[in-house]
């Protein structure tokens, strides 16, 4: 490694002179070709003059650094005399001129090619030892996605693949993955798997489908995943989820793949860690470590004792006030995970200490304070291929951190001419992307937003989710007409527009176990309004006014007063403190907020656990 790096030192430092130029041709040629560099010469030794006078004519037009450098000027003259006659030489003999164009054609060929071998060589290889893990989850982008877990099913797997990992990806075979993802899927095998109390066995299919390196197995099972939507109610879901655990380990022992690390995700999957130790205590899985990641803690696959016991099959020492049994009557999918998974992580540190105390714990924090040993918070990324203002092909304008400024007015414009809005770059434009629930905070934004909006400002929502907060967006969009625009919907071109074209953006949360939202926001130059809480509060340093510092407003208590003065903040710093707005948003967009230190801090903790 240090030959290849001292090898780019010299080649940065190489002159570009007529004559050194004419060398690193000559050079480059000779790598490639491994031929002595006097066939090349002698091919067209007039065009190669040409070539050699066109590369130092510009020298000679400017006459004060002429003078300045005595023996170049010399060089320039003796130049001149002969540039009339090389050039008669390359008009007389055309084909030569021919040739020493493929030439140099070649030549850049040649170059392209070690610039190539030069930027591969200072790609970091990942040395860490190898570890096979599998993920469990109930939806992955793009072919299933509700909400944060897909993006994190998708993006972390593909991360962990250029640490040094091999990745399985299992998920249900719903119905509504889309067609052109069906139809690729290869065909791996099929079972019977006994499932239910009473012996009652089901179908288990095994369908394939790699890609970027991992490899995605599909549950397929047309008795409980022929649903247009992968979450319906509760009672349809408890037997659907808990055939899917096991089905999940029972598919990995089919397979004869026996992971590291068997990564399980929400309550969905939650009972995979119950089983393994339970009904597969006596397989080659065994020798795996569980994982168990909290995405939101809100939900968490709550029913009576006898129907998770009979869909579950499992044997009747879990169902105690330590694994599975909450209450007097109900079972805990998520708790008897917990309870038997090695390690359990939330994504965000904020949020893992959060939901150890009563007002954040629904309901488990004592349980989580029992396990506190075992529980850790990793922060999530985004993907920056798919979120990338520079290539983002949904913008109206792409930019990068160098043009910011110019063109996210040129979005901004353009986002106010679609969205009917007063096409005005005085405006502050405040987004805000959402479900529309009261986990959001939409409570606090609706208190205040007679409040906020004025002469200088205008809202844009994007989301559904509660009627009531539905109806009330829809009146404040006809109340303030021109200012404001309810889009009462899901677009992802227009999230994307709303990301680039707004100035700042809302995320009032009133819990937020990490948030993707303030984090594309940041990527894309536009401002964060957040409370902080989660991931929010990991991920957004309030601006200091003093110390010019920052990236993004924030606020603590969950008041609507609080909310509108972080919100009074932003426009004051926007309005009156302009050049500091500007810097804050070339931190953002320089702000590192990928996935690959997430995957390094997970890879660490398999090598940790294994």
């Amino acid at each position: 490694m240090a030959k290849k790096n001292d090898g780019k030192t010299t080649a940065k430092k190489r002159a570009p002179a007529g004559t050194a130029a004419a060398k690193r041709k000559a050079k480059a040629a000779e790598a490639k070709a491994q031929e002595p560099i006097e066939r090349i010469e002698a091919v067209v030794p007039e065009a190669a003059a040409a070539e050699a006078v066109k590369e130092e004519l510009p020298k000679v037009e400017t006459v004060e650094a002429v003078q300045e450098e005595a023996p170049k000027a010399k060089t320039t003259e003796a130049v001149k005399e002969e540039a009339p006659k090389a050039e008669e030489a390359v008009q007389d003999e055309a084909p030569k001129a021919e040739a020493a164009e493929a030439i140099q054609e070649e030549a850049a060929e040649v170059r392209t090619a070690e610039e190539e071998v030069e930027t591969a060589a200072s790609v970091e290889v990942n040395t860490t030892p190898r570890r096979s893990i599998a993920f469990i989850g109930s939806e992955c982008y793009p072919f299933v996605k509700t909400g944060g877990l897909g993006d994190v099913m998708y993006a972390l797997p593909k991360e962990l693949v250029k640490q040094n990992c091999d990745v399985k990806v299992i998920l249900p075979r719903y119905k509504c993955i889309p067609q052109k993802y069906q139809e690729k899927m290869e065909y791996r095998g099929s079972f019977q798997m006994d499932l239910c109390a009473d012996g009652r066995s089901f179908y288990v299919g095994i369908m394939e489908y790699v890609w970027d390196g991992v490899v995605y197995d599909f549950i397929d099972n047309e008795e409980f995943f022929s649903n247009g939507s992968p979450y319906t109610n509760l009672v349809d879901d408890i037997p659907k989820y808990c055939y899917f655990a096991k089905a999940a380990l029972a598919a990995l022992n089919y397979l004869d793949w026996v992971p590291n690390i068997i990564h399980c995700h929400d309550w969905q999957a939650a009972l995979a860690p119950v089983y393994l130790r339970t009904q597969f205590a006596n397989t080659k899985l065994t020798t795996a470590k569980t994982i168990l990641t909290i995405h939101n803690l809100r939900f968490q696959g709550v029913y009576n004792v006898p129907t998770i016991r009979y869909w579950s099959g499992l044997p009747d020492y879990v169902f105690n006030k330590d694994a599975l049994k909450e209450g007097w009557q109900d079972a805990n999918m998520m708790k008897g995970g917990l309870t038997y998974s090695n390690i359990i992580t939330t994504v965000s540190q904020t949020y893992a200490w959060e939901i150890q105390s009563a007002y954040y714990g629904e309901h488990l924090d004592a349980h989580l304070r029992y396990h506190s040993g075992k529980l850790r918070g990793i922060v999530n990324g985004i993907d920056c291929d798919i979120w990338d203002p520079n290539t983002d092909d949904r913008l109206y304008a792409n930019y990068a951190a160098a043009n910011v400024l110019e063109q996210k007015k040129e979005n901004k414009r353009k986002l106010q001419e679609e969205l009917g809005l007063v096409q005005d770059d005085h405006k502050f434009v405040i987004g805000l992307i959402s479900r529309l629930t009261d986990q959001k905070g939409l409570d606090l934004l609706n208190a205040i937003i007679p409040q906020i909006m004025d002469e200088h400002t205008q809202l844009v929502v994007l989301g559904t989710g509660d009627r009531v907060y539905e109806d009330s967006f829809r009146y404040y969009e006809g109340a303030y007409k021109g200012n404001v625009c309810s889009n009462i919907m899901y677009d992802e071109t227009r999230a994307h527009r709303i990301y680039a074209g707004a100035d700042a953006l809302l995320v009032p949360s009133q819990f937020e176990p990490c948030g993707l939202t303030q984090l594309i926001a940041m990527h894309y130059g536009t401002i964060p309004i957040v409370r902080e809480t989660g991931g929010l509060k990991d991920t957004v340093e309030p601006y200091n006014v003093f110390e010019n510092r920052g990236n993004g407003f924030t606020f603590d208590r969950y008041e609507a007063g609080l909310l509108l003065d972080a919100i009074n903040r932003a426009k004051t710093v926007y309005f009156d403190g302009r050049e500091s707005w500007d810097e804050m948003i070339r931190r953002d967009m320089e702000k590192d907020v990928s996935w690959e230190n997430s995957a390094k801090q997970y890879k660490d903790l398999y090598l940790e656990l294994t």
